[in-house]
């Protein structure tokens, strides 16, 4: 797909990797709908970027289908949707203070993997009704997963296994979407120097950038956001997670 003319939706795009993959699209050209649960982030990469901007909770049904409603009617059909939106709330299973809090769990769980599915179902029908293009192409759906999904860490029970809930996601979803011409795909980001690295003193980010063999440094969303165009841009990538870590292997804690 040439994503110049083309609408596409960002989720999470108020800030990091969304914002980075905005960015990313609409200097491609693409009219650009930045979604999130914060409305003043949104708002100000909208402006940014001359796209249009809405606060959404992906979890929500209908507000979500309200949000893409209003995209399509402001800037056309969307022909791309990438979900970045998503929490990394740590918590071990059983801590100082007793089990994990069950809410705690399901809450990332909502966000990661329901609200993943969520925006890709509501624009899958959307896409689904559009014209193809070549090969018969009407979209792009590309989902966020992380490395956690196969090595999580102590703390990260919760975050692990929702997006290993993305990466089970993507064939399926692929090969059932496959008849209305809609590829899924799936990125499975490393350590990337998003907004919650930055609170991290000096020495533990060093620690961790060490930590990637190479090139040894944190990643960057402009890479996150230079893999989506690619997978916009390659019609043959379709029901596959891209690992994005620098060949970065978790260690357990």
């Amino acid at each position: 797909m040439d994503v110049n003319g083309q609408v596409a939706v960002v989720t999470g795009g108020g800030s990091g990797l969304g914002a980075a993959t905005a960015a990313a699209l609409a200097a491609a050209g693409a009219k650009v709908a930045v979604l999130d649960r914060n409305g003043a982030a949104a708002e100000a990469v909208a402006a940014r970027i001359g796209g249009h901007a809405a606060t959404v909770d992906v979890t929500d049904a209908a507000g979500a289908e309200a949000a893409l409603a209003a995209a399509e009617a402001k800037l056309g059909p969307p022909r791309l949707l990438v979900n970045c939106a998503g929490v990394g709330t740590a918590g071990r299973i059983v801590g100082r203070d007793g089990p994990l809090a069950l809410e705690a769990f399901s809450q990332v769980i909502a966000i990661n993997l329901i609200g993943t599915f969520n925006m890709l179902r509501l624009a899958a029908a959307r896409m689904g009704q559009l014209d193809p293009g070549p090969d018969g192409e009407r979209g792009v759906i590309v989902n966020t997963a992380s490395v956690a999904a196969y090595e999580g860490q102590v703390g990260q029970a919760a975050y692990a296994a929702s997006k290993a809930g993305v990466v089970g996601l993507t064939l399926p979803a692929a090969r059932e979407l496959a008849r209305s011409g809609i590829r899924v795909m799936t990125i499975a980001p490393g350590l990337i120097e998003t907004p919650m690295f930055n609170g991290l003193p000096d020495e533990v980010r060093q620690s961790l950038a060490a930590s990637v063999p190479f090139p040894s440094r944190l990643g960057r969303p402009e890479e996150y956001a230079a893999l989506v165009l690619h997978i916009a841009a390659n019609r043959f990538l379709n029901g596959e997670v891209i690992r994005l870590d620098g060949a970065l292997r978790m260690a357990p804690r």
